[in-house]
């Protein structure tokens, strides 16, 4: 995160606002009128790229332009930070295609009870035959 760390977290009202709301652009593709800042900026590292986009509007359109179809999300640990807050999720589509399910850490700072800067991770769109061969040659200890 590029600006300086806040004293503390936002206060756990603050937090569990944003990841939900944050979580929510996921799947409706919309914005709350107060989930960023009006110059957030966004960090994106999906599988062997790397962009960047400034903007709520621009990151949901980003959303939107991937999504091939229904998108679900599951929140599997929100974690305060000295600046804001981690969110792990996992995404499911459901596509033309098949299911295609995606794994993502989200390190949002927060500014003003505001989203102001997100850095996301993400493993890819995983389908159904990715799936299958990844619990043959690697099953997971814990889910």
């Amino acid at each position: 995160m590029t600006h300086q760390l806040r004293e503390r977290s936002p206060d756990p009202a603050t937090l569990d606002r944003l990841s939900t709301a944050f979580n929510r652009c996921f799947v409706d593709f919309e914005v709350d009128e107060d989930l960023f800042t009006e110059a957030a900026f966004f960090d994106l590292l999906p599988p062997l790229w790397r962009f960047q986009l400034e903007g709520g509007d621009a990151f949901v359109e980003q959303l939107r332009s991937i999504a091939e179809g229904p998108v679900s999300v599951d929140v599997l640990r929100v974690l305060p930070t000295a600046e804001g807050f981690l969110v792990e999720h996992q995404e499911t589509q459901q596509t033309p295609g098949g299911e295609l399910t995606a794994r993502r850490v989200w390190l949002c700072a927060v500014q003003d009870r505001r989203i102001a800067e997100v850095v996301g991770y993400c493993n890819g769109g995983w389908d159904e035959a990715l799936r299958v061969r990844h619990a043959a040659e690697a099953p997971m200890v814990r889910p």
